[in-house]
């Protein structure tokens, strides 16, 4: 074999070694869907969490997705091997400490459970929807076009009282010729579709800051994107090496009376360190999800994901994908 590396169960095995051992469990076909979008008002406390005073300081939210379990909450992956390129069904679980399949969950964003799926050189993402069973299985089903270790993510809040949300990670092993590929240079642009986004602001680690996307198609504003998830974006953040999840909090909701449906979606960020970053905007038009992608990088240098302080010195707070 020349440049390809056929990727057996042992080098599948080694992906394991940037995250922790794959769940197990038994599949049965989904009955249960998803409805409509809804708001974002359950988020609101979490944010305020990772939003403090004082001289623009802020406590810095955790990274999430770098554990299979926490909180008492494990997820559980019923088919931790698919093959590149194939379009292959999924089948994951959320169990709970006594091992039982969780079947109770709050909506966020318009849905039970979000769920996560990106390649660990963060050149293949995809944001699905996967379809709850009544025992408690999810499964979607996904096309990974190229060989190597991924990543799958699930965020959801139990319907527990008192219960916070969670964002879990487990290893996933594509088989196929593996060809790494470098992560795309930093830029504040990209492409997809013939729709042109353009990136503001940036990632600062410690301290919240807007991310401002202006969507445009043929040169001209779009100024009439269709909700996705209850915004007129939803956007993804990872962090390069772990793949650390971070909690992206839209600026306003349609129907909020201020926020307009396009040309521009604004999102608040806090970075949880320095480093290099992959932002994933899902974006509706025309009845379409798209998925623009972006490199950034926090915390190495003025015009690099840190902008300069306002002169008062105090932190300005933003106001109120092909799948």
């Amino acid at each position: 074999m020349n440049t390809g590396l056929k990727i057996t169960a042992f080098a599948a095995a080694l992906a394991a070694t940037f995250g922790t051992a794959y769940g197990v469990g038994k599949g049965v076909d989904p009955v249960v869907g998803d409805e409509q979008p809804a708001a974002h008002d359950a988020h609101e406390k979490e944010k305020e969490a990772t939003e403090g005073g004082g001289h623009g300081e802020h406590r810095t939210a955790p990274a999430g997705g770098l554990q299979i379990s926490e909180g008492g909450y494990t997820l559980a992956l019923e088919t931790p091997r698919v093959a590149a390129g194939d379009r292959t069904k999924l089948r994951f679980s959320i169990q709970d400490e006594n091992g039982r399949k969780v079947t109770a969950y709050e909506r966020e964003h318009g849905k039970e459970l979000h769920f996560i799926v990106a390649s660990r050189d963060l050149t293949v993402y995809r944001h699905l929807h996967p379809t709850r069973a009544a025992d408690g299985t999810w499964s979607t089903s996904a096309g990974l076009p190229a060989a190597g270790g991924y990543r799958a993510f699930a965020d959801f809040k139990p319907a527990k009282k008192g219960a916070a949300g969670v964002t879990l990670g487990a290893d996933l092993a594509v088989s196929g010729e593996y060809a790494p590929a470098p992560l795309p240079a930093p830029a504040t642009t990209a492409e997809v579709d013939g729709y042109e986004v353009t990136l503001t602001g940036g990632l600062r680690p410690g301290r919240s800051g807007e991310l401002q996307l202006n969507v445009a198609k043929d040169g001209r504003p779009v100024t009439d994107l269709q909700p996705y998830l209850g915004a007129y974006g939803h956007l993804v953040a990872l962090r390069s090496g772990d793949l650390a999840h971070l909690h992206v909090h839209p600026n306003g909701e349609p129907g909020d009376g201020t926020t307009q449906p396009g040309p521009e979606v604004s999102f608040t960020a806090t970075a949880p360190s320095a480093g290099t970053y992959r932002l994933f905007l899902d974006f509706q038009h025309e009845g379409e999800v798209r998925t623009a992608a972006f490199t950034v990088e926090a915390g190495k240098g003025k015009g690099a994901g840190d902008p300069e302080p306002a002169a008062d010195q105090h932190e300005q707070e933003p106001p109120g994908h092909r799948h």
